[in-house]
Order: C-alpha cells, then structure tokens, then sequence
C-alpha cells in the first residue's frame, strides 16, 4: 500500500486526538528521578521541552514497588509519585503536546537490593537471566528469581489496573502498556522464559494470558483508544528467546484488535540480530495483522521513517535517540537542519547536563 504524500510532518487522528505530526517521542529510561522514585523539576522541563513532538511516551514507570528494576527510575504508585508527573503533564500540556504513560513492572530483571525488605523478584517461572542488575551499589548478577504463585497473578492485573488509573488522576492522555524488552508480560509470552504448566503457561492461549487480562484492566480504566501497548518480537535483551515468534507475536496482535486500541508499537531492536532471540520473521507481517494505528521503533532516520509512512509500513514512527539529542526534532525535520549528536555517556543518571542542555536549533550560532 503506497500513501504517497505522507511524511512525519503530517497530522494524524490517534484515537479522539488530532496530532499535528507522527513523529512519537520513545520510551527511554533516563535515571533522573527524585526521592521516592518520583518526578521532579528537572522531568518537568526535560519532557516540556520536547511537547512538539505528535505524541510523547514517556519513560517506563513502575506500577509497584515490587516491578523496579533500575536506580532513580520514576513510578506511579504513589501519591508523591502522581505529583510529580501532573507537573509533567501540565507543562506539556501547557506548550500543546500529548503524553501517554508507560506503565512498567520489570519481572524478574531486578535485583534484591532494589526491591522492598530484600525480597526476590518476580517471574513466571524460576530462570535466573544470564547478564548482571544495574543497582545504587553498582552491577549486581542477577538472582534466581520467584515463580509467581497462580494466586498472586490477579494481584498483578490489580497493580496495573491500579497504575492506569493514577496516571488518569495525573493528567496524563492515555497510557502504553510496556509488553516488550524481556520485561514481567514479555516473560510470561515468550517460551523461552516461560515453562509453566498451569492457566498461565505451556500452550500460547496461556502464555498470551496475563497480557490479555491486564489490557483488559487498564482497559477498564481507560477508553481503548486511549490505550497503547509495545512489544519487541525480536529483541534479545534481558536473556530473551522464544521458538516461534512469528507465530507468539501474530496470535499476539489478533488478539489484540478487539480491545480497540490507539496503538500497537513495535520495537525493532533484534531484527539486525537474526536467530539470537528465536527464528527471525518479518516484522511486516505484523502490519497485515493489526487493525489499527501501528507506530515503529528502530534507529529511523528522517529518510527511513518517510519511507516506511509512504510505503504504509507504518502510521508514526518513535525515535528515541535522536529525540534524547534534539529536543526540536520535530522543528529541525521540518527544516532539514543539522542534528545534535547524542551522548552516550549520559543517557543514564546524571544531572541536566545530556538531559535538559541539549541546544534548540533556534539558539545555535
């Protein structure tokens, strides 16, 4: 399907919203928040400087103390927590942008050290993830984690049920559902770290499972179509693997469609790594399964990403580096102008330098 005429400066209906491009502000963990996990001035002014963007997604946050995984990440559990990011919201609000929240449990990629009175982490079934925790003591190997109890998993649903409804009390548009990156619903779908034999594990009707119950409770908060979910078929980070993706992920989004939701992301990461997460398949089958708005993340460049909206591969596309460099992008697409050069040495923690002082095109000489 060609939609020749299409670019990421074209607006686009999401749902009840007009946005005014495609161009999605990515998910990106930064470790800038504050005490208690919560937002703060310096959240506030990072994602208002970037409100030009068609949609922001912001930063994964937890839905419990239990689902952290990463120092001074922000959650929404928590009443300082809800604060903190309805300052976020009314600012970007306030310069005319729209925000979805992620909402985040981490499974079995934490570490003790992180979670409340030292307790294990979560998982579906008891695999300990090759690879070490980032932890306020440094890297940690990770532990063997506990196998959720089936009594526990509603408790689960509950939380992000719970998560979906602060982020409403916190001025947020909508929220995403983070499916994807070896997190706690990605490790229940993916075979590969789920070797359960009951309700929740074995065939993929239940492995789909807690994905499906937990779209439909955040769905109980929020209208569909206000509610997004990502997912990364082919990304091998955090020890991920599954013996079938091309038939996990399609089975995945069919299941999706009924719920109507605003959006299916798609993270790419993997697909350059053919075979190391599963067998490799083409992520545009994906396209021809969801009915609906499809966003795609994958190291896109302006020329990329026009082409994947002209070809229809795509309806947005997320871009997180670039957008973490150039608080503008939108701006210097439009221009054609020189991009700022991202810098690796502080995506992860830090103050504002690498975060809030990335120049404007307009305040460069």
């Amino acid at each position: 399907m060609c939609t020749s005429g299409i670019t990421v400066l074209s607006d686009i209906q999401l749902g009840s919203y007009i946005l005014p491009n495609r161009i999605v502000m990515a998910p990106m963990t930064r470790n800038r928040a504050g005490p208690g996990n919560a937002p703060t001035a310096l959240n506030v002014e990072y994602y208002a400087q970037r409100a030009s963007a068609g949609l922001i997604v912001t930063e994964a946050s937890q839905i419990s103390p239990e689902g952290v995984g990463y120092p001074a990440t922000p959650g929404i559990y928590s009443a300082e927590q809800i604060s903190g990011w309805r300052q976020v919201t009314e600012a970007v609000h306030d310069r005319g942008g729209r925000i979805f929240l992620q909402l985040w449990h981490v499974g079995r990629i934490s570490h003790p050290a992180m979670l409340p009175n030292g307790i294990l982490p979560v998982a579906p079934s008891a695999i300990k993830p090759a690879g070490h925790a980032r932890t306020d003591a440094g890297h940690q190997d990770f532990v063997t984690p506990r196998a959720l109890d089936l009594a526990e998993i509603p408790a689960i649903v509950e939380q992000y049920r719970h998560g979906a409804r602060n982020a409403m009390d916190a001025g947020f548009d909508g929220v995403e559902i983070h499916g994807a990156n070896g997190y706690l619903l990605d490790q229940f779908l993916r075979d590969g770290t789920n070797h359960r034999a009951d309700a929740y594990g074995g065939s993929l009707e239940n492995r789909a499972r807690l994905m499906l119950e937990v779209v439909a409770a955040v769905c109980s908060v929020w209208d569909g179509h206000r509610v997004g979910i990502r997912l990364s078929p082919l990304q091998p980070y955090n020890d991920m693997y599954d013996s079938n993706p091309e038939m996990t992920f399609t089975y995945m989004v069919e299941q999706l469609n009924p719920f109507g939701l605003a959006y299916l992301h798609i993270a790419e990461t993997g697909k350059e790594r053919p075979g190391v997460a599963g067998p490799p398949f083409d992520l545009k089958l994906l396209r021809q399964c969801r009915k609906g708005l499809l966003i795609v993340n994958g190291e896109y460049d302006l020329a990329t990403a026009n082409a994947a909206l002209a070809d229809g591969d795509a309806d947005m596309v997320a871009f997180g580096r670039l957008f973490l460099a150039n608080p503008d992008l939108p701006l210097r697409f439009s221009r054609r102008t020189q991009l700022n050069t991202p810098d690796p040495a502080t995506f992860y923690g830090g103050n504002q330098h690498g975060y809030t002082d990335y120049p404007f095109s307009d305040t460069q000489g």
